[in-house]
């Protein structure tokens, strides 16, 4: 009697586990990158003829949504020297999930393509400096870092 006991308690808890990781993997709704593949309309503003580097401090951060459809992304303003520009990160579930925090009033120095988006001129970023941090976003191509990523 104690092995039926004990086996109806083993299959419990595997059918428990089993259900829980169902249910985890529901709450992700991963599909594919929301919107921010290089493929999309989006991702291909991203010019690598147009790369520049600008230094400014950082005025405000917000979550957009660049493309109806698309997952919320994050995206801040910088003033530099020259201008106030707009900086598009990347996707909220990617750049929320790095080491790197970058809030207003950070002096920070953005290298990307220069495009125009909703008829003002903006920066899709490759690559944000903060000090000593560097939080990786394109490759030279523009290839976004986190096509095939997922959360460790």
């Amino acid at each position: 009697m104690k092995k039926v006991g004990f086996l109806a308690a083993l299959i419990f808890v595997v059918c428990l586990s089993l259900v829980s990781e169902s249910f985890a993997q529901r709450g992700m709704m991963w599909k594919g990158s929301g919107g921010w593949g290089m493929g999309t309309s989006y991702g291909r503003m991203y010019n690598p003829a147009t790369v520049e580097t600008i230094s400014g401090e950082v005025i405000g951060i917000d979550k957009i949504t660049p493309v109806r459809g698309m997952s919320y992304g994050v995206h801040m303003t910088v003033k530099t020297d020259k201008e106030t520009l707009s900086v598009h990160l990347g996707p909220g579930w990617f750049i929320e999930n790095q080491d790197i925090k970058i809030k207003p009033k950070d002096k920070i120095v953005v290298k990307g393509s220069r495009a125009t988006f909703d008829g003002k001129p903006a920066i899709i970023a490759a690559e944000v400096k903060k000090g000593d941090e560097i939080l990786k976003l394109r490759d030279e191509n523009g290839f976004p870092v986190w096509s095939g990523w997922r959360r460790r």
